[in-house]
């Protein structure tokens, strides 16, 4: 009878989702690309990337190669979303029906668009667990990720931050990270991202099987409590990227007036290869000039300055511009979202400091894109404008959850002391 008991016990635990903890990783944001990376494993640091379907890396001297055919279920999960210019194994005669030949992966970088071939290779993704407070212990996720030598594919890390070693996508497809840590640990397909402005503020933090909660400061309270949702909109076009719907952008709580079905085009993305919020032409040139005309209103003194950036077109000189716990005290930017929730950015998340004493509007027009161009989006949420925010991505539920953190608080202030 107690051996039954004992045994009965070891099935309790061993239920999915009883005892098993979301799975924590510190990210950092490198200063000189602004992108963001996490450890994975030996020391290797992989770029984040929202719109990512895929892990990869570079290979290790002991890499155990997958032993899978370029028909089997897997593989073709690996190339169900080529990335423009890269040959996929899952397509065309390159794997003809029936056949044997080895299953090979196309994984690109997200910055320069370069690919190569690699492997598929099983890894693991050393982390923490962590209660919402602290992590609690080390835990070791076993993982399958796209292994690349690189030999002749060395352009495949150009323009990634120094000592990265691969991409790990974030994106809800079945190979990338969340799914992976997902089905590993057993926990909800579900993460949460706290991106730092990097420097003296600390590392930010990515939470994977997990809605919540999370705790910054001792004393304030669980911030995924105050999350407002909007949808993560299906699209047609065969991205992997989280789309979601903007109904209007707001200044001062004025809609800006743009051409009709503007937004509705191409819809809205976000994502953190890129480091500030592009806008469409259609929709950017009408924005700019609704700053521009607000600010001028609401700050008559303020002076204009030379922009450093090319890609930044409005600046000003700082000591003209009113500052506030909250950053410049500029207009405020609101993407109304579908549901009735509004993303609203303070000086601190519209406002950038690109040398001492200039201040730009960090906002982006698209390059390369026409006006109304339903390929592309409408607006491309980048990493400077989802830092300090709370972003909880459901993937069962499909839905963004989203909270801009008050005033004082910053995603680099999570305790990484383990508990214990």
């Amino acid at each position: 009878m107690a051996r039954l008991l004992v045994l009965a016990l070891l099935l309790v635990l061993a239920t999915p989702g009883s005892e098993a903890l979301p799975v924590l990783v510190p990210v950092t944001k490198d200063p000189k690309t602004s992108l963001y990376t996490i450890p994975f494993h030996d020391g290797a640091a992989l770029v984040l990337d929202t719109a990512g379907p895929l892990v990869w890396t570079t290979c290790q001297p002991d890499h155990h190669p997958a032993v899978l055919a370029c028909t089997s279920p897997t593989c073709k999960l690996a190339n169900g979303f080529p990335f423009p210019g890269c040959r996929s194994s899952s397509s065309g005669s390159s794997c003809p029906p029936n056949s044997h030949n080895k299953c090979t992966v196309y994984p690109y970088n997200p910055v320069t668009g370069s690919c190569a071939p690699g492997d598929l290779s099983h890894t693991r993704f050393v982390a923490n667990t962590t209660d919402g407070r602290n992590p609690v212990s080390q835990v070791s996720v076993k993982a399958i990720a796209a292994c690349v030598s690189l030999g002749d594919n060395k352009k495949l890390l150009e323009k990634l931050p120094l000592g990265s070693a691969g991409v790990a996508g974030l994106a809800g497809t079945g190979l990338a990270l969340p799914a992976q840590v997902a089905g590993s640990q057993r926990l909800p397909k579900k993460f949460l991202l706290c991106l730092s402005r990097g420097g003296v503020y600390g590392p930010g933090v990515a939470v994977f099987g997990s809605g919540g909660p999370l705790f910054l400061l001792r004393d304030q309270p669980e911030y995924t409590q105050s999350l407002t949702y909007t949808p993560l909109v299906v699209t047609k076009k065969g991205s992997p990227a989280y789309y979601v719907s903007v109904k209007s952008i707001l200044l001062e709580n004025t809609p800006v007036r743009l051409p009709k079905k503007a937004l509705a085009t191409g819809g809205a993305v976000l994502c953190t290869r890129t480091p500030y919020t592009l806008l469409r032409r259609d929709v950017y040139r009408p924005f700019l000039a609704a700053f521009e005309k607000a600010l001028a209103k609401q700050i008559p003194w303020a002076k204009k300055a030379r922009s450093p950036v090319k890609q930044l077109k409005l600046c000003y000189e700082a000591n003209t511009l009113p500052n506030g716990l909250s950053g410049y005290l500029v207009p405020s930017v609101a993407l109304a979202m579908e549901g009735g929730g509004s993303w609203t950015m303070t000086g601190s998340s519209s406002m950038v400091d690109v040398k001492p004493g200039t201040a730009c509007l960090a906002f982006v027009e698209m390059e390369g894109v026409k006006e109304g161009d339903a390929s592309a989006p409408a607006v491309l949420v980048g990493g400077f404008q989802m830092e300090n925010f709370v972003l909880q991505f459901d993937l069962e539920k499909k839905r963004l959850g989203f909270f801009r953190l008050p005033v004082f608080t910053q995603c680099g202030h999570f305790n990484f002391t383990r508990t214990g």
